[in-house]
């Protein structure tokens, strides 16, 4: 999934599932670790998703972190790594698990997200930035 946007985002944007555990953690994760603000956020239930995704369809077990950059939109394990590259310092050694063909990466990738919820649980609703954290994330 490499769809090119019309113009592309900067910074780049991080779609996440809003409602899983498991995506809510890695957010709290990379904001806390992106010490330069490269990154913004954007739950893939939002305004700014329905506005520069495609259709993501209605079984949110398919869902996948996404990640729209000046190369385009990239999905799975290919979006975690170019997001551990952007964050730099020790999490860039991450982003050389890209030499592993991506049909050996993304299947991993999906049986974690098929499990997520029975894992990592499920929240009522999307979460919400702190104050602190307001100016990174988008509708």
């Amino acid at each position: 999934m490499t769809d090119r946007p019309t113009a592309p985002p900067d910074p780049p944007i991080v779609f996440f599932d809003g409602v899983c555990g498991l995506c809510n953690k890695a957010v709290d994760f990379l904001v806390h670790r992106d010490r330069r603000r490269t990154l913004r956020y954007a739950p893939l239930q939002g305004e700014t998703a329905k506005r520069l995704l495609p259709a993501l369809g209605t079984d949110r077990a398919r869902w996948s972190m996404l990640l729209l950059d000046a190369d385009g939109l990239h999905d799975q394990s290919e979006a975690a790594l170019r997001v551990a590259r952007q964050l730099g310092g020790l999490l860039r050694v991450l982003s050389w698990a890209r030499v592993v063909p991506r049909f050996l990466r993304d299947p991993i990738y999906r049986f974690v997200a098929r499990n997520r919820y029975r894992w990592f649980g499920e929240k009522e609703s999307c979460r919400l930035p702190s104050p602190a954290e307001r100016a990174l994330f988008l509708p």
